[in-house]
């Protein structure tokens, strides 16, 4: 019955405006129950930036990590689980209570608490790949220019209407169509590759298919693969277009738009930039003009609920 044993669950408090702290709380009711999976559960609280992954850092006695929040503090757990040797390394939950929860619809676990915690339960461990950017780990995004400054402008945004999900990314997104198509030249080595150069307003590296909150960017993006998959956006392109393919992405439908849109299958890149544009790593700001990107094949143990795990 306790098969995901000795767990530790990192919860952040703030997540999805609040519901992170009520999500705690009805895990620890939860887990006291007879259809518990734990045989015990510990409960830690994030109090300011890093402190998730020091708690995952320290984790190594536990079979089992939750998390209890959005994307960000999936990045941050990850993190420090990646400084336990992988054979002692416990396995990766996740309760999702964020704004966008692209890593949870990846792993297939559903967003209303009742239903995540009974998938918790039924879920398999699947070991997946963790992308690497300039020695920073990501579970599931990395992006340059007009997305990532979607991604970034949500921050905001969220503290000022209060809207989550996919409504808050729309938001942004059409305020920032209308205000910030930004060309941004770069040079681009895909696995080794002799440099190009070219131009671009949007740039994915995706490891899972979504991004912002459902955004369907890489819809063949396959965790367990050992590699990314990619989408590039080059300008020229005007708003009204601009505006169709961004709304069109929300299904994946965007895929045939290969006049402006490239897409590649890698599992190293380096791509360096006349001038630093947004730049977001699961949701979390990174700057610089230079960056090397390369993928660790299935090297942390995941929970998932789907029929392939």
């Amino acid at each position: 019955m306790h098969r995901l044993g000795n767990a530790l669950a990192i919860v952040n408090p703030a997540a999805q405006n609040g519901n992170g702290a009520r999500g705690a709380a009805f895990l620890r009711y939860a887990a006291a129950s007879d259809a518990s999976p734990f045989r015990s559960l510990s409960i830690e609280t994030t109090r300011e930036p890093g402190h998730a992954r020091a708690l995952a850092a320290a984790a190594g006695a536990y079979d089992t990590v939750v998390v209890v929040g959005g994307d960000g503090v999936v990045h941050e757990t990850v993190a420090g689980l990646l400084e336990i040797p992988r054979a002692q390394r416990p396995v990766l939950g996740l309760v999702p209570c964020g704004n966008g929860n692209d890593y949870a619809r990846t792993l297939g676990m559903p967003f209303d608490l009742d239903a995540a915690f009974a998938a918790l339960s039924k879920a398999v461990p699947r070991a997946v790949d963790v992308g690497m950017v300039n020695g920073t780990p990501f579970m599931q995004t990395l992006s340059f220019g007009l997305d990532a400054a979607i991604a970034l402008g949500t921050h905001a945004r969220r503290v000022k209407t209060g809207h989550t999900g996919t409504r808050l990314f729309l938001e942004e997104g059409v305020e920032q169509l209308v205000f910030h198509r930004d060309e941004y030249p770069y040079e681009l080595s895909i696995d080794g590759s002799a440099p190009e150069r070219s131009s671009m307003f949007l740039f994915a590296v995706q490891v899972g298919p979504t991004y912002g909150g459902g955004f369907m960017i890489c819809p063949e993006a396959d965790p367990s693969d050992g590699a990314f998959d990619c989408c590039i956006a080059h300008p020229p392109i005007g708003f009204a277009r601009a505006a169709r393919l961004f709304l069109k992405a929300k299904d994946g439908k965007h895929m045939g738009n290969t006049d402006v849109l490239s897409f590649y299958h890698a599992q190293r890149l380096s791509v360096s930039f006349a001038s630093p544009p947004p730049v977001q790593v699961d949701g979390e700001r990174i700057v610089g003009d230079r960056f090397d990107i390369s993928i660790l094949p299935r090297e942390i143990d995941v929970l998932f609920l789907d029929r392939r795990a």
